[in-house]
């Protein structure tokens, strides 16, 4: 849901987004949220209800100049990037703590301990179809990484994924489009082989649906 401001914008509302996708976008702690007090920067989405030129919605920042509960106001700390945009540097904005994506701490010394939590941007090949949520992950392995991209700052992870098979034949399989892109984001639309991520290059695995596991088999 988003929370109206003024009638040609809103804020996101960030927590479905981070629902459905857990492996790869990631908000503060509640602690941290429930911490942001006067002088603390926070990021949000502002979303335009008009027709824009350059961007539909912005991420910005937003110095805290008050606190009243869940109900917080400051003021815009940057100058908005789409030209038709309604706002302008250091206009007020009220919103409530579940809009924030982001902070920065006044007094860092403060601030709750950052959550621990393990990011999964090495890539992998996958079906597109597995991406699509249109099939589960039936079949994987792990090989030496060989697709790494110049100036990609994330390494190739060697996994390569294959969607269920179902009754394709083998031309209709090689007929599949693929896809080389973070694991987070095939985690995101299956994680049932989670436990296996660490798994060493020449690990291949066969997923049993009725049992509900991963068994490995010579790849």
């Amino acid at each position: 849901m988003t929370m109206p401001m003024q009638p040609d914008f809103t804020l996101e509302d960030p927590r479905p987004i981070a629902a459905e996708a857990p492996y790869t976008f990631f908000l503060p702690s509640p602690e941290e949220i429930a911490a942001v007090g006067v002088d603390d920067l926070v990021k949000m989405v502002f979303v335009y209800g008009h027709e824009t030129e350059k961007w539909s919605a912005e991420r910005m920042w937003v110095t805290v100049t008050q606190v009243n509960g869940s109900e917080l106001q400051g003021e815009l700390g940057n100058q908005p990037d789409e030209p038709t945009s309604p706002l302008k540097l250091g206009d007020p904005v009220v919103f409530e703590r579940h809009h924030i994506l982001a902070i920065v701490w006044d007094k860092p010394e403060n601030a709750p301990p950052e959550p621990q939590y393990r990011e999964y941007w090495e890539r992998c090949l996958v079906d597109q179809c597995v991406l699509d949520g249109e099939e589960p992950v039936e079949y994987l392995y792990r090989e030496e990484p060989d697709m790494t991209q110049e100036g990609d700052r994330y390494p190739d992870s060697g996994w390569r994924i294959r969607g269920r098979f179902g009754d394709l034949t083998d031309e209709q399989l090689a007929e599949r489009t693929h896809a080389y892109v973070a694991l987070g984001a095939v985690l995101n639309r299956d994680d049932s082989w989670l436990s296996w991520i660490d798994a060493p290059v020449g690990t291949a695995l066969w997923r049993d649906f009725e049992a509900g596991a991963y068994a490995e088999v010579a790849d």
